[in-house]
């Protein structure tokens, strides 16, 4: 099997797309290459296991592609194109003559300066946006599939799994991005909320509450145009106070309360802030031992992995 170095080499260069583009940009996230040429984006998935993910091969990696497609198509459709192949024969091309050797997600390039979180920085998005995405994230909501499978997602018993999990998956970076004591507080806290809120955690199961959803809402994923477009299925409240808008997160928490029905909700809200601080903590932390990120891109991550744990102690000292 050809090295992803070699593909990732070869998608730098303009002749391995499709369209005409006369430079490639790339970016990285903890589990994905990311190339954007002039009108399109080409998202493909690096060969990692985390545990709660494993993109090993390179069927493992088809099979999510065609996963996130499905699933982002759900907000977000004239954004979400296709899968395509990644092809090599003569050259490494997009759809391209020979051996398939990766696979990537096609979308629709939008303009970044219409991303959520630019528009945060520049103290461009009001409560008028953020009414609007509460409504869209309520009415999908509303609509979303559920059935005895998805709730078990919401169970005490599933809850507390991926709560270990990310407790074990975190111990390494102790010292690094996180401190002993947020680690023993936040670890201690949880457990706490759990076992007493355990009528809370069957009564939310029993109404139904857990849908198959969208897990990964944060500024980065929203663009702000004619239309919202909400992609790449860390809940919007969390992102808000880490981007030092809690007015805006409280807004977005109220309205999604009034639009969704689900006043009880907000019991919860500081627990799942706080997993979702956790696991963003967790992911970007992961950068430090990725051999594809520079000196620099790990210097970053450091900061910000350790801001996100930073957030999720706040979090943890508000329920109990």
């Amino acid at each position: 099997m050809i090295d992803q170095k070699q593909v990732v080499e070869a998608l730098m260069m303009p002749e391995a797309y499709e369209e005409d583009s006369l430079s490639i940009e790339q970016v990285q996230t903890h589990i994905s290459f990311v190339f954007l040429t002039g009108k399109f984006v080409y998202k493909m998935k690096k060969a990692v296991n985390f545990g709660f993910l494993d993109f090993t091969t390179l069927e493992k990696r088809r099979f999510y592609c065609e996963k996130e497609l499905e699933l982002n198509k759900r907000l977000c459709g004239e954004m979400y194109l296709e899968v395509v192949p990644i092809n090599k024969g003569p050259t490494i091309k997009i759809n391209g003559e020979g051996e398939t050797v990766e696979y990537a997600i096609k979308m629709k390039r939008m303009p970044q300066e219409k991303i959520m979180s630019e528009l945060l920085e520049k103290s461009k998005v009001d409560t008028k946006i953020v009414d609007r995405i509460a409504k869209i994230i309520a009415e999908f909501h509303s609509k979303a599939e559920t059935n005895s499978t998805i709730t078990d997602y919401g169970s005490l018993t599933t809850i507390e799994t991926n709560w270990k999990e990310n407790f074990e998956q975190t111990e390494e970076f102790v010292g690094k991005t996180i401190s002993t004591e947020e680690f023993k507080l936040i670890r201690s806290r949880v457990e706490k909320f759990m076992r007493k809120n355990t009528p809370l955690f069957a009564k939310r199961m029993v109404e139904k509450r857990i849908r198959d959803c969208h897990g990964d809402i944060h500024s980065g994923n929203i663009f702000v145009t004619d239309k919202i477009y909400i992609f790449d299925a860390i809940e919007l409240a969390m992102d808000l106070d880490f981007k030092n808008r809690t007015d805006l997160s409280e807004f977005f928490i109220r309205k999604y309360s009034e639009y969704s029905g689900d006043q009880e909700a907000t019991r919860m809200i500081p627990f799942y802030k706080c997993y979702r601080a956790y696991v963003r903590g967790k992911v970007t932390s992961f950068r430090l031992n990725d051999p594809n990120m520079s000196t620099k891109e790990k210097k970053v991550a450091k900061k910000e992995a350790t801001a996100y744990f930073k957030l999720a102690s706040n979090y943890a000292n508000i329920f109990s």
